[in-house]
């Protein structure tokens, strides 16, 4: 999951759902990839189950998933930073 958000293309993606659900059409506006691009990202982040889909006639509409935040944050490390002391 996080080498998906880990690409900028897909992080911005994310960042520009965050304001919303919107279609490709939309985001393509605001990501300045090819659309099959767009698209192959999009499918990256969809079977990472960060975002998720839902058909609206001939569009699908892209939405982050619910606990989209939760899963990223539990997967970041959580170790305590070590400070190095000076001799």
């Amino acid at each position: 999951m996080l080498a998906a958000v880990a690409d900028p293309v897909r992080w911005a993606v994310l960042d520009r759902l965050t304001d919303g659900t919107q279609c490709v059409c939309d985001l393509q506006a605001h990501v300045p990839v090819a659309s099959n691009l767009l698209s192959y990202h999009l499918k990256v982040l969809r079977d990472a189950g960060l975002v998720t889909t839902a058909r609206r006639g001939r569009w699908i509409d892209y939405t982050v998933a619910p606990d989209a935040a939760a899963r990223l944050s539990a997967a970041l490390p959580t170790a305590p930073l070590r400070r190095t002391v000076a001799s």
